[in-house]
Parts: C-alpha cells; sequence; structure tokens
C-alpha cells in the first residue's frame, strides 16, 4: 500500500487532465485555526472542494473519548456524499500543514473502502512552488452517491493501546516536552502511555513538507523500537497527527495500529500516567501517577 499513497504535484495536475474522476479535497486545519475555510476561498487547487475537520472528519462524545473521535459511519458518508464523491473515484486530499490533517481524511476514506485515495505529497506549497494555479471562491459540486463501510483499517482500543504499549511497542508522536511531561497546554494531564516511545511528527517529513523517504522513515521508528515483524501502535495529542503517523509508518513498510482516541482520551482517564523518557528517549520514567 505505501507507494500508492502519495501523488506529487506534478503527477496530479496530469492524472486532472487525462482523468474526470478525480476529486480533490482541501482539509486545512491548525490547532490555533480550526476554520480553514477563509484561507480556502483566498486560493485553492482548482477543482478542490473544502473539508471541515471539526465537523466532517471528527465526531463528538465523552471527553474520555477525545478531542477528535472519529465520525460515526453515516455522518462521513454524508459529507463524502458532499464532496461530491462516488463510487470508483479517485480521491486527492492536501492541507497547508505538511499533510498532518490531510492525512486524517486519508485514513478515514480507505478505512471505510474508497480504493484509491491519494496525500498530495508535500501540500498545497508544494503545489504552488511547481508552478501550479491556484482558485479563488468555493466549489460546490453535484451531490455523489458514494457507499462507505468502514473496517479495513486495524485500530486500538484504549485497553488495546496500553497492553501494546507493556507487550510491543506504542509511539507517541507529540512534541517531546508534552511527552515527557513538561508541559501539556490542551488535555487535562501532563505526561504519556506508560510504555510509549517518542518520535515527533515533524521527524518524519523534510523541511519542504514532503514525507522522508522509506528507508530514511524505517530508521526512525526503528530507532525507537518498532519492528516490521511486531505490533506497533501509534496516537498523538487527539488523534488527527496520528494519521498522518500510521502513513509514514505504512509507507515504511510496518503494518501500524492507530489509538484514535490518544492522549486526550487517556488523559480524560483515571489510567496511570508517566513522566519523563523511556529508555529509547535516554532515561528511565521518572513517576507514575
Amino acid at each position: 500500500m505505501g507507494s500508492e499513497i502519495l501523488i506529487t504535484p506534478d503527477e496530479l495536475a496530469e492524472l486532472t487532465a487525462r482523468d474526470e474522476r478525480v476529486r480533490i479535497l482541501d482539509v486545512r486545519w491548525r490547532l490555533d485555526r480550526p476554520d480553514g475555510r477563509p484561507e480556502y476561498l483566498e486560493g485553492h487547487i482548482p477543482g478542490a472542494v473544502y473539508v471541515d475537520l471539526e465537523s466532517e472528519l471528527s465526531g463528538h462524545g465523552a471527553a474520555s473519548d477525545g478531542r477528535h473521535p472519529l465520525p460515526d459511519t453515516p455522518a462521513l458518508e454524508r459529507a463524502a456524499r458532499r464532496w461530491g464523491l462516488d463510487d470508483g473515484d479517485t480521491v486527492v486530499v492536501y492541507d497547508d500543514l505538511k499533510s498532518l490533517s490531510a492525512a486524517r481524511a486519508w485514513w478515514l476514506l480507505t478505512d471505510a473502502g474508497v480504493q484509491d485515495v491519494r496525500i498530495l505529497d508535500g501540500a498545497l506549497r508544494g503545489w504552488v512552488a511547481s508552478g501550479h494555479a491556484l482558485e479563488r471562491g468555493d466549489v460546490v459540486p453535484a451531490p455523489g452517491s458514494i457507499t462507505l463501510t468502514a473496517g479495513r483499517l486495524p485500530q486500538l482500543s484504549i485497553d488495546a493501546a496500553a497492553v501494546l504499549a507493556r507487550d510491543g511497542v506504542l509511539i507517541d508522536v507529540r512534541a517531546p516536552e508534552r511527552y515527557r511531561g513538561e508541559v501539556e497546554p490542551i488535555d487535562p494531564r501532563a505526561g504519556h502511555v506508560p510504555g510509549a516511545r517518542n518520535l515527533f511528527a515533524g521527524d518524519t517529513v523534510d523541511e519542504s513538507g514532503r514525507l522522508l523517504p522509506p528507508d530514511a522513515l524505517r530508521a526512525r521508528f526503528e530507532a525507537v523500537g518498532a519492528r516490521p515483524d511486531q505490533p506497533v501502535g501509534v496516537y498523538c495529542g487527539s488523534g488527527v497527527t496520528a494519521s498522518h503517523a500510521f502513513v509514514a509508518l505504512t509507507v515504511a513498510g510496518f503494518a501500524p495500529r492507530l489509538f484514535a482516541g490518544s492522549w486526550s482520551a487517556w488523559s480524560n482517564t483515571a489510567r496511570p500516567v508517566a513522566i519523563g523518557s523511556d529508555r529509547f528517549g535516554g532515561e528511565d520514567a521518572k513517576s507514575l501517577s
């Protein structure tokens, strides 16, 4: 699957020129600016439909479900039809954040049975840097008729994440200072899942926002203990960036599992919390609370 996930700006331009069934989704979202529609209206890839991560790529539940729980399948299907998707379409997703939020759309659509979903490698900046044009305004497609059925990609429940952190490899891709519990600007408790290892998501992309080559990715994941023949899971703060890590692991040749609730779900329970770094981060965990 790994070689089929990414598409370059030039490849996308060629694909749209010859194939009418390419649907492009603009998934602009940032933690400090969750509504990306104003920027989308100012300039987006021609034909791209804006996707709201907060309302269309996330569900809403109890705090223990996390800040961005996965949407239920009927809700995702309604959103996908609004985007104009039909069965058999090729779907390309992008953002302006190193594909961190676009990967959420890739994960959901792939899990729901869309056969050909690509991530624009290098995101919107890569499209512009390659000399391709943008268009302004909104794109409102004719409603699609796609049918979605979830369950094709492996996930971890919160209980399974706890077990994997103890018996396998569970990777936390938040910033190191959040992982160590030195700061926690959002969630109710600081620290990490006991036994989890840390590899910052920013270390899997280059300066231009493109995903690193498979061998470089593999080396980074192996450095925190991951092995292709062993279970490996991934989580972040609220589950969004974890989808990008899932993509990076897949491209690197691993078979990852997503803990979608991530730290925002874990920290809203009474489960133990580790502070400090595990042996892969240079010191033992300092305490459990």
